[in-house]
């Protein structure tokens, strides 16, 4: 099937153009051929809407196998093609835990009967995903796997670590850390700050972030292994990472979209506010801006973690860790970072198409002749309002509820074949 995208407004080579774009056997073609003189199955007109590399996440959760009541690779990969994401990156905190090929291939074998987009899984460090236990069969799930991470549980011990980066090194695989010290934890599930004192819940300190972060800083300059840390949260750690850059050390890191746009002062009594690492402070989410503006932060990454409604919803103290994010994570940062001048839409593509598939090593992220037709099709004027009940997702916990944003994603091709179109479309 051959379809043709015209008068759209496409991001390339760094900048937006005005192109027409051919895809023919899973391939985008460029201003090549028109519907003239060739035969074109489908002609779709895209004047006034942009066209972008579909985004990556590096961090989702898809809860399959072992916990399907909250979301199965199904669900989860169509709310990715629904919120513009061609391809994903899901978290080993399963059941089973992917620390061996056998246990990682029950994962293999569920995605390629049911993923909608490109989905690529990663294999734990430790062979019982606790940051503490001997280390996983890295070797033997390598060729399969984007990088090795226990997401959910920071390395314990420095030891340990240093020989996980060392053995990920030989294997030509990133580090991917979950920083968190579980001795500085105090059993807190929200920001150490403001909030918890005047309200009186138990805080998670910024340190007990940012201390494995310098700690494997150190370990990755010592290794040479290609280090990325998840989920940033803290002033500390883009001074740490910003420094380690500067030093020439392999280190990236992502940070989430609540990060960006929420503090701790936005806290509700509310499951929906509670995730991990938690909304920090006003002078922690400046840094974070910050640091997307000047680099130190590479790209921008979910977390998408669904839970049940019963799990979300007992409060700050007892609910679940985590929120959903693949629906709303475009038209959130898009409203509140673009539209108010804080960075260009071209700043948002690079952050959240570009440098995820750079960084892992992954094909695409740029539209030129002879790439994979990963495609998004976008129209940044539609204003709508985040109503959980419309997500395709089985998670419905976000802080985003009720939000009135603009940018919505029309239509998502996956190597030429589109796996989304939102119904209420203008495009024909």
């Amino acid at each position: 099937m051959t379809t043709l995208l015209r008068n759209a407004t496409v991001y390339m080579h760094d900048s937006f153009q005005k192109r027409d774009l051919l895809i023919d056997g899973g391939k985008v073609f460029v201003d090549s051929i028109s519907a003239d003189n060739i035969s074109v199955s489908t002609i779709i007109d895209c004047t006034d809407k942009i066209i972008i590399p579909g985004f990556t996440d590096v961090h989702v959760h898809l809860r399959e196998p072992g916990f399907f009541y909250k979301e199965t690779i199904a669900t989860g990969t169509k709310a990715a093609a629904k919120g513009g994401y061609t391809c994903v990156c899901p978290m080993p905190n399963l059941k089973p835990a992917p620390s061996t090929l056998e246990k990682l291939n029950e994962q293999l074998d569920i995605i390629k009967r049911d993923a909608v987009v490109k989905t690529i899984p990663y294999g734990t460090i430790t062979m019982n995903q606790d940051g503490r236990s001997r280390l996983a069969d890295m070797e033997a799930m390598a060729p399969y796997v984007c990088g090795f991470s226990d997401d959910g549980k920071g390395v314990q011990t420095g030891e340990l670590m240093e020989e996980a980066m060392l053995k990920a090194k030989s294997l030509n695989k990133l580090i991917v850390a979950h920083c968190e010290d579980e001795s500085l934890l105090f059993k807190g599930y929200i920001h150490d700050g403001e909030y918890a004192r005047v309200h009186g819940h138990r805080g998670i300190c910024s340190e007990s972030e940012w201390k494995q972060v310098e700690r494997d800083i150190a370990l990755a300059e010592k290794t040479g292994c290609g280090y990325h840390v998840c989920h940033i949260s803290t002033k500390e750690t883009v001074n740490l990472i910003r420094k380690a850059k500067a030093e020439g050390i392999d280190v990236t890191c992502e940070t989430g979209p609540h990060y960006l746009v929420l503090t701790d002062m936005d806290l509700q009594e509310d499951g929906r506010f509670k995730m991990n690492p938690p909304l920090r402070s006003k002078a922690d989410m400046e840094a974070l801006i910050e640091g997307i503006c000047d680099g130190t932060i590479d790209m921008i990454a979910t977390d998408h973690a669904p839970h049940s409604a019963e799990e979300k919803s007992r409060g700050l103290e007892k609910s679940a860790f985590g929120i959903v994010g693949l629906e709303t994570s475009f038209p959130i940062l898009y409203t509140h970072l673009v539209k108010k001048g804080i960075i260009s839409l071209e700043k948002l593509i690079e952050i959240m198409s570009v440098n995820p598939r750079r960084r892992f090593g992954f094909e695409g992220g740029v539209i030129a002749d002879g790439q994979p037709a990963d495609l998004a099709v976008i129209d940044l004027d539609r204003e709508w309002i985040i109503d959980p009940d419309d997500f395709v997702s089985m998670g419905k916990a976000t802080p985003f509820a009720g939000w009135k944003v603009n940018g919505k994603v029309l239509m998502t091709f996956v190597d030429g074949e589109k796996v989304y179109e939102e119904t209420d479309t203008e495009i024909r």
